[in-house]
């Protein structure tokens, strides 16, 4: 029976260049669930797991695996790289780790190696883990050849499958037991060069000073991360100072680094016997010179979205229809099982009524995160970055900020958040304004009510009408986004974009289990967010819509069934339904309610956008959470109406009509209505992050303003424009 030996956890450092499989290591050693995407910026902090160690004796090491975010070398510029650094270094409050990881990509060694020498050269026990080995084919090292060339181990690991793991962790927790390494590898600088590292030394603070290798590490790092552009903190005067000096000198040390570097690294490179990658690669270069065409590379972009949001539509439906029904049947029954009061009413017409119409979107919010998490399995959402690329920069964005801008699609809070990734803070600045501009999911039940309500099912120029709305929604988003860019790059935050560096990986399988974990997550976030913004949400614009009540009997002899404002009743008889005169009185209540007198207060001014005061009370709720604008309806459509029969809200969208006839809705309305839901700041949350991220809350109510400016105006446009046209 093995024992566990009582000591503190050694800590694991896992370091490597971004798209490596680093996350997937780390989730396979773990345990955990991190997310993995299969492009750069997706871990923007550290996360850290425990795993046991099996010693050769038999004894079982804990450990504490640390996952930072991936980085091409520790020339720290930007936030991630910041992070890694302190960890590799343990500065500040974080753990000095005993042993570093570096995973490195076996078809990418050369590019890979860069990050290594320079962790070797920071004198902390070092093991690398070879990864993708079965990807890289001929193309791939031997590992015993790579670790004598080296001098630090070297273990083939596959983060998907496990391959390596136990004896990664076994020979990590040797080093940390051990004697100190002493690798072989070497850089030879030049002498100048070396010169200059012994006066950056000297102004090193002592508590950074340990022995001659590392003073010349951080000495090198210094050199290749101090400027007068740079935005570190807790960098010493004096250091800075003798780097500005140093530099001064006219050379480009920059160079004289990178080219030592390299040179090293291809002599190590020629010793090694790697075999041909092309023929791994034939397959992704036939592909990508569709998939990266200027041209068929947007068509292929576009048809792929439309394929994905006709989808959503078509699979969705039949799941949508079983929880309308199964609401409509749960209100019912509590409308009969319950005696008539304030507290029913709270129950049938607040919480299940108003929760209930958002959660029959959740079949589709899964199935938009599917297609995403293939996309960004299989190596496309890389392509589709280089893609976007070409037009960012020429509005203005760095094309690094296409990573938060993609996460936006999911949601604007940890998009918000992954403009660390970025280098300067007017790149972090800018992707924040332009973030909230992109289609999160919230707005997808939105958009999927407005579009099912009132647009056809049938085909337009042989497309489905309702897929190439929502397609168009999105492109129309994107459209959007860019011209806010280019506008506030060029006035409210001025700079030079710089160009993008990023990995295109060669296409892979998508895993399903990946993707499936994703979307359990992400549909445990949003019933959580039912059940708790939204459902608080809800219950104060019931309130709003019920009260004030004076003078009213409330235990009134009929209920009115339609309040679950979903499904068609079932097989159930019907409720009895109200007289006139106490729909009537139905029906007042809900005029004279506060939150009637408040859309009322509102309705002139969106007036001209074709909005009533229902939808500005709507608009008024969707604030708390985009969602509770769908819950807002239900409760406005349900309070002070009687049918005979229960509809979905869609079809209660659809039939209303005014005191002339005339629709209330029209595709004209619901256009106007999606423009602007599609461009208005209304998410608290997404204001708070950017406070926080901003320290601040002037760009807060900067992002507020000029969104809700934009949104009135473009919808003013659309609505205005298609009444002169006809529509």
């Amino acid at each position: 029976m093995n024992q566990v030996v009582p000591t503190a956890p050694d800590v694991l450092l896992l370091v490597g260049n971004p798209n490596v499989g680093k996350t997937s290591l780390f989730n396979s050693l773990t345990g955990s669930r991190a997310r993995v995407g299969n492009y750069p910026g997706i871990t923007v902090d550290r996360r850290s797991g425990r795993a046991g160690a099996r010693l050769a004796d038999g004894t079982t090491r804990e450990l504490e695996l640390v996952d930072v975010p991936g980085t091409y070398s520790l020339a720290a510029r930007s936030h991630e790289e910041q992070i890694t650094l302190g960890a590799v270094l343990g500065m500040g409050s974080k753990a000095r780790p005993s042993v570093l990881v570096a995973v490195v990509d076996a078809a990418q060694l050369s590019r890979c190696l860069y990050l290594v020498a320079q962790l070797i050269e920071l004198r902390i026990p070092l093991v690398v883990a070879l990864n993708m080995a079965d990807e890289a084919g001929r193309a791939a090292p031997e590992p015993a050849a790579l670790e004598r060339l080296l001098g630090v181990p070297v273990v083939t690991t596959n983060g998907q499958t496990g391959l390596g793991g136990e004896e990664l962790l076994r020979r990590a927790a040797e080093l940390a037991l051990g004697p100190p390494q002493l690798p072989l590898f070497h850089v030879p600088y030049p002498e100048a060069l070396r010169r200059d590292l012994d006066r950056v030394v000297e102004s090193l603070p002592p508590a950074w000073r340990s022995n001659v290798e590392r003073d010349r590490a951080l000495a090198l790092w210094a050199l290749s991360s101090l400027d007068e552009h740079d935005e570190l903190v807790d960098i010493p005067v004096e250091l800075r100072d003798r780097v500005t000096e140093v530099l001064a000198s006219g050379r480009d040390v920059d160079l004289e680094i990178s080219a030592s570097r390299y040179g090293a690294i291809d002599a190590l490179l020629a010793q090694l016997e790697l075999g041909d990658a092309e023929q791994r690669l034939q397959v992704t270069e036939r592909l990508d010179r569709v998939l990266l065409h200027p041209v068929s590379g947007f068509v292929a972009f576009l048809l792929a979205m439309l394929v994905v949001f006709q989808t959503l539509f078509a699979w969705a439906d039949p799941a949508i229809s079983l929880i309308e029904r199964a609401i409509s049947s749960l209100q019912q029954f509590l409308v009969e099982a319950l005696p008539h009061g304030i507290l029913t009413d709270l129950l049938v017409e607040g919480v299940v009524l108003g929760v209930g119409n958002v959660i029959v979107f959740l079949p589709q919010i899964l199935l938009l995160f599917f297609f995403i998490g293939l996309l960004e399995d299989s190596g496309y959402m890389a392509r589709i970055a280089y893609l976007m690329d070409r037009i960012m920069r020429a509005l203005g964005l760095h094309g690094r900020a296409f990573v938060p801008l993609l996460s936006g699609f999911a949601c604007a809070v940890p998009a918000i958040l992954a403009t660390r990734t970025l280098e300067r803070k007017r790149d972090k600045l800018l992707t924040m304004m332009v973030v909230p501009l992109m289609t999160c999911s919230a707005r997808l039940p939105v958009y999927t009510l407005i579009i099912g309500a009132l647009f056809p099912v049938d085909s337009f120029v042989g497309l489905p009408t309702q897929g190439l709305l929502m397609v168009g929604m999105y492109v129309f988003r994107l459209i959007i986004s860019f011209l806010a860019a280019w506008v506030l790059g060029r006035t409210a935050i001025r700079g030079r974009a710089v160009p993008l560096i990023l990995e295109l990986p060669p296409y892979r399988r998508p895993r399903l289990g990946p993707t499936v974990r994703m979307m359990r997550e992400k549909a445990a976030q949003f019933l959580s967010e039912a059940g708790t913004v939204i459902l608080a949400a809800t219950i104060v614009l019931w309130a709003l819509l019920s009260f004030p009540r004076a003078g009213e009997n409330v235990a009134s002899d009929c209920r009115p069934s339609q309040l679950a404002g979903t499904a068609k009743s079932s097989s159930r008889a019907p409720l009895p339904a109200c007289s006139a005169e106490s729909n009537s009185r139905q029906s007042a209540r809900l005029d004279n309610s506060y939150g009637a007198r408040l859309g009322k207060t509102l309705e002139p001014a969106l007036a001209p956008l074709g909005f009533d005061w229902k939808i500005a009370t709507g608009i008024i709720g969707a604030f708390a959470a985009r969602e509770v604008f769908i819950s807002t309806m239900a409760l406005v459509y349900g309070i002070g109406e009687v049918d005979d029969e229960a509809l979905p809200l869609r079809d209660r969208i659809r039939q209303e009509r005014r005191a002339d006839g005339q629709p209330v809705y029209t595709p004209l309305v619901g256009l106007s209505l999606m423009i602007f839901f599609a461009l208005a700041c209304q998410c608290m949350s997404t204001l708070a992050v950017v406070k926080r991220e901003t320290n601040g809350y002037k760009w807060p109510a900067f992002l507020f303003v000029y969104m809700t400016a934009l949104a009135y105006a473009c919808s003013f446009i659309v609505y205005q424009g298609g009444s002169l046209l006809g529509f």
